[in-house]
C-alpha cells in the first residue's frame, strides 16, 4: 500500500484483468470512489470494435489517461473488474441490433480509483451502415449507484472480460 493510500485507510490491490479478446494485464484497483463532476459530459467514439477513436476532455480527466494513450486502445480498458460480464453483453447485443443502450458503469480509472457513470451509446450510422459508437456518460444519481453496485455484487462481478 503507498503511503497516500496508508494515511487514507485506501485498500489497493493488484488484479490481473482478462479481456473478451484474450489480453491480459496487471491493474492496480482501490476503493477509492472520484466524484463525477457536476454539469460535465464524458463523450467518446469507438469503431465497431469497441476500440476508441476520440474522446473528450472531460473521459481525459476522469479516466486518468492522457488523450495519447486512449486513442487506439478497446474501451474495455476502463472495465472495473466489479462489473458482470452480462452488463456488457446486454449493451454489445443492444447497440449490435440497432437500439440506444442505457446504464450504469463503474468504470476504472488509470490510477485504480473509479468513478460511476450514467451511460447512453448510440450506433454511428453512414450510409446506413453502423461504423462505430458514441458513448455520452454523465453523473448519475446516488441511489442509482448504490441500486447497481449491490445488483452487480449479487450477480458476481467479472474480471475485465
Amino acid at each position: 500500500m503507498s503511503g497516500s493510500a496508508a494515511a487514507t485507510g485506501e485498500v489497493v490491490r493488484e488484479q490481473l484483468l482478462t479481456y473478451q479478446d484474450g489480453s491480459e494485464r496487471l491493474a492496480t484497483i482501490s476503493d477509492r470512489e472520484i466524484p463525477f463532476p457536476d454539469g460535465r459530459l464524458i463523450v467518446s467514439r469507438t469503431d465497431t470494435a469497441g476500440v476508441i477513436t476520440h474522446v473528450n476532455a472531460a473521459f481525459v480527466e476522469m479516466s486518468g489517461y492522457s488523450e495519447a494513450e486512449l486513442i487506439g486502445q478497446p474501451h474495455s480498458i476502463l472495465r472495473h473488474p466489479d462489473m458482470p460480464a452480462a452488463a456488457f453483453q446486454d449493451l454489445w447485443e443492444t447497440i449490435r441490433a440497432g437500439n440506444k443502450w442505457h446504464g450504469y458503469v463503474k468504470n476504472l480509472r488509470k490510477d485504480g480509483a473509479c468513478y460511476w457513470v450514467y451511460a447512453t451509446v448510440i450506433a454511428n450510422l453512414r450510409h446506413g451502415e453502423v461504423v462505430g459508437y458514441t458513448s455520452v456518460r454523465r453523473k448519475p444519481s446516488r441511489r442509482r449507484v448504490e441500486e447497481s453496485a449491490r445488483s452487480y455484487a449479487a450477480m458476481g462481478g467479472a474480471q475485465a472480460t
